[in-house]
Order: C-alpha cells, then sequence, then structure tokens
C-alpha cells in the first residue's frame, strides 16, 4: 500500500507551487515597496505600511472574501480579464495565488523593511558624494547588506504560504487538482475519518515547518556572529 495517496502527492505539488510562485512573486514586489517605506517618512508612508500589514491582524476570511469579489465575475477586475476570454479569476489557481500574495505581503516586507532601515543613510550618503548613483547605491550597497533579511522574507513567506487555509479555501474552493492545497486536503481527511492518510500530511508539514523555521534560526544566530 503506498504511503501517500495520488490525491495527497497531487495537493503537496500544489502547494508547493504555490509557495514557490507566492514567494518569487512577493520578492519582486517587496523589494521596491520595502526600499522606498525606508527612505519615506511622510503621512503616505504610513498610510502605506499600515495597508502592508493590515493582514496580520485581519481574519483570512475577511480578506478572502474581498478578494473574491475582487476577482469575481462582478469585480473590477471583470472587464480586464474579459479580453482574454475569462470570466473570473475566483475558483482557479491564479486566484489562490493572487490571495497568496496578499495574505503574506507583511512576511515578505517587513523583515526586508527591518534590514534597509538598519542600514541608516550614512552609506549612501558616502556614496552619493562619491558619484554613486541612487540605483548604483541601492544594488551594490542596500542589497548586499540587507541580504539577511531578503532571506528571512523568502523562508517566512515561503513556511507562511505552506500552512493557508481559510483564505485559499474562501478563493479557490478547495477544487481537487487544481485549488486544494494540503491545508484543505488535510481538512478533508479529517471529515473523512482517514486519520492515517490525514496524520502522514499533518506530521510532514510539522516537520518541514520545524526545519524551516530551525534554518531561519541559524541564519539569523550567523548573522549576529559577523556583526559581533
Amino acid at each position: 500500500m503506498d504511503v501517500l495517496s495520488s490525491e495527497s502527492i497531487q495537493v503537496i505539488k500544489t502547494t508547493l507551487v504555490l509557495a514557490l510562485y507566492t514567494t518569487f512573486f512577493l520578492q519582486i514586489l517587496a523589494l521596491p515597496l520595502a526600499w522606498w517605506l525606508a527612505q519615506k517618512t511622510s503621512v503616505l508612508r504610513l498610510f502605506i505600511q499600515t495597508l502592508v500589514t493590515l493582514p496580520l491582524v485581519l481574519p483570512p476570511t475577511v480578506l478572502g472574501f474581498y478578494i473574491l469579489v475582487f476577482l469575481g465575475p462582478s469585480g473590477p477586475l471583470s472587464s480586464l480579464i474579459g479580453q482574454f476570454g475569462l470570466t473570473t479569476l475566483a475558483f482557479s489557481f491564479t486566484g489562490i495565488l493572487i490571495g497568496s500574495i496578499v495574505y503574506s505581503l507583511p512576511f515578505a516586507i517587513l523583515p526586508i523593511l527591518t534590514a534597509f532601515q538598519a542600514l541608516g543613510k550614512a552609506p549612501f550618503e558616502v556614496a552619493a558624494t562619491m558619484g554613486a548613483s541612487p540605483w548604483y547605491a541601492f544594488r551594490t550597497i542596500a542589497l548586499p547588506l540587507a541580504r539577511n533579511g531578503i532571506l528571512t522574507s523568502m523562508i517566512l513567506t515561503f513556511a507562511h504560504t505552506l500552512g493557508e487555509f481559510g483564505i485559499v479555501l474562501m478563493i479557490g474552493g478547495n477544487i481537487p487538482g487544481k485549488t486544494q492545497v494540503v491545508s484543505t486536503q488535510l481538512f478533508n481527511l479529517v471529515e473523512l475519518l482517514d486519520y492515517r492518510q490525514a496524520n502522514i500530511l499533518a506530521g510532514g508539514m510539522l516537520i518541514a515547518s520545524f526545519f524551516i523555521l530551525f534554518g531561519l534560526a541559524v541564519l539569523q544566530k550567523n548573522a549576529r556572529e559577523r556583526v559581533y
């Protein structure tokens, strides 16, 4: 008898792909946004930072509901996606990817923002006096010095996406082979009283989460030792 059913293997693949895509797209978004937040002190900056961190306190079902409405056939995106022959992005992999990006946004931005803020302005003022452009200073000073924050951002985003449940269920509808992920499949297995498969999936998630966080702790420990 196979340890994992074919359905469970499929949801593991879907979950890993979702976590990888979410991490990739959030790094593209988080780096410039965190840099902008680190440089600004205006009221607009406070508003944007509050908006970015809102998913930390907002229930996933509330956030998922509004994203579902936004992606639905009557939502603001309907006319745009209609040009591609689509009526809705809800209940699709693209939909849960968008939801995951929004929901994991603070986990991607805050570590990078903290790293950028810790650099201060002195290195960039020195670079400016030597004729370096802001873009050159960002590439050669900010990114290398903030690498631990960037790695922390990637690890936390990936780990957080692996465990998403409420927002994926709201937007994706738990469709097998399409939007079903480990957390929703685990819920299904418990309802079906299939505790053997549920235990395998839950145990795998527990072990994976432990080693991801252990790796993050080692990374942070090494970073502190380099500083001191």
